[in-house]
């Protein structure tokens, strides 16, 4: 399990407050309970770090702004590519369940893909944004 206990003399000034992290949280697109699993937490203590029951601890901090810093890569990436079509178009999808069978190498959760897909929405104009299985079904027909 990976230690988020503060670095050695971290100033309370750096300390990531309760109300940032919930932003940021859902801003990423992370639930309580993925963002736990992802630092090997409980749900439980997520919510009373956000809640201000506890001090977040400063590796958390760091762990967030990395995983900011991927997010962030990852929407300019997409940003680029569906720049240059002359009808962009993306897929999201459901639930995780759907998202993981056709993206296995990716972590995240759906809602992950979809806050993603939303900040893509505000870059790319006239952005198509569908289901994957509605996608699928009207290439059948």
């Amino acid at each position: 399990m990976p230690d988020y206990t503060d670095p050695p003399g971290m100033p309370e000034d750096e300390r990531m407050a309760p109300a940032e992290l919930r932003v940021v949280r859902e801003w990423l697109g992370f639930t309580p309970e993925w963002l736990a699993q992802h630092l090997g937490v409980s749900a439980r203590t997520v919510r009373h770090w956000e809640a201000g029951k506890y001090a977040v601890p400063g590796g958390v901090r760091l762990e967030i702004e990395d995983l900011e810093e991927r997010t962030g890569e990852f929407v300019s990436v997409l940003i680029g590519k569906l720049m240059d079509m002359p009808e962009p178009g993306v897929v999201t999808y459901r639930d995780d369940a759907e998202y993981h069978a056709a993206h296995p190498e990716i972590p995240f959760p759906a809602s992950w893909h979809r806050a993603v897909i939303a900040r893509v929405a505000q870059e790319v104009p006239g952005l198509s944004i569908a289901y994957a299985d509605a996608v699928e079904a009207q290439a059948m027909a």
